[in-house]
């Protein structure tokens, strides 16, 4: 069992199909996901995009600088958001970040990191990288290694990495287990090259899947097949 672990969500977890705000249905789902690992002492840390508040791509004339400082606020509202119905669900909470300093975040500090982690707080990393033109999967990548994570969790739609598009191919194949070399060699797109590449220099284990399906967080926390595990030495044939 994992017990150090690092969860990168989209900002759509919380929006539903709707695709903008928050549903009600999809943030408690989130919730009871996460009190099932939180009960068993698990360590963990979450990142959260903001694409159901801001995507500078629906905005035309905005500087890419503004474009992503805006997107990195919105982390933070989600973030802020996430702490306040954890907690009333029970769930003790810390935002952190290097760009916000409100009441309710605090400034990215690791050794506070592990005292929060120590006293039973779930962590909640907002503000990305606190530089633009860094994707939420970078500053995913740089947190679960800033905070010694044994595993990297990205939750999507789908049950893990695939050698070709599912949604087109019938005959599309799972990797249960693929190396970061075996990755690179097939082109697949588990995370864009920055994260990727931070994974991979320091042996970081990635796992891909389907965070929808009830359970699937604990049981991958567990150990469990579930989803796709980038590993840094081959471990399994598909």
């Amino acid at each position: 069992m994992y017990k150090r672990v690092l969860l990168k969500l989209s900002g759509e977890v919380l929006s539903g199909e709707s695709q903008k705000g928050f549903s009600e249905e999809h943030v408690k789902y989130l919730i009871e996901e996460v009190k099932k690992v939180a009960e068993y002492g698990v360590k963990l840390g979450i990142v959260i995009g903001a694409g159901n508040l801001f995507r500078g791509r629906d905005f035309e004339g905005l500087r890419p600088t503004i474009s992503d400082q805006i997107g990195m606020l919105g982390t933070v509202i989600n973030a802020l958001y996430l702490k306040d119905r954890f907690e009333d669900a029970g769930i003790r909470t810390v935002v952190v970040s290097q760009i916000v300093t409100l009441p309710s975040v605090k400034i990215i500090n690791y050794d506070d990191i592990d005292l929060y982690f120590d006293a039973g707080y779930v962590v909640i990393f907002a503000g990305g990288t606190s530089n633009p033109f860094f994707t939420t999967d970078t500053g995913a990548a740089l947190r679960a290694v800033e905070m010694k994570a044994e595993l990297l969790i990205k939750g999507t739609k789908v049950s893990g990495i695939y050698d070709k598009d599912p949604k087109l191919h019938n005959d599309a194949v799972k990797y249960n287990v693929i190396t970061y070399d075996e990755a690179i060699s097939k082109n697949l797109k588990i995370m864009d090259t920055e994260a990727f590449s931070i994974c991979k220099r320091y042996n970081m284990k990635i796992l891909v899947m389907n965070f929808f399906e009830n359970d699937n967080l604990l049981r991958a926390i567990k150990g469990e097949n579930v989803g796709t595990l980038v590993v840094p030495t081959f471990m399994s044939s598909i």
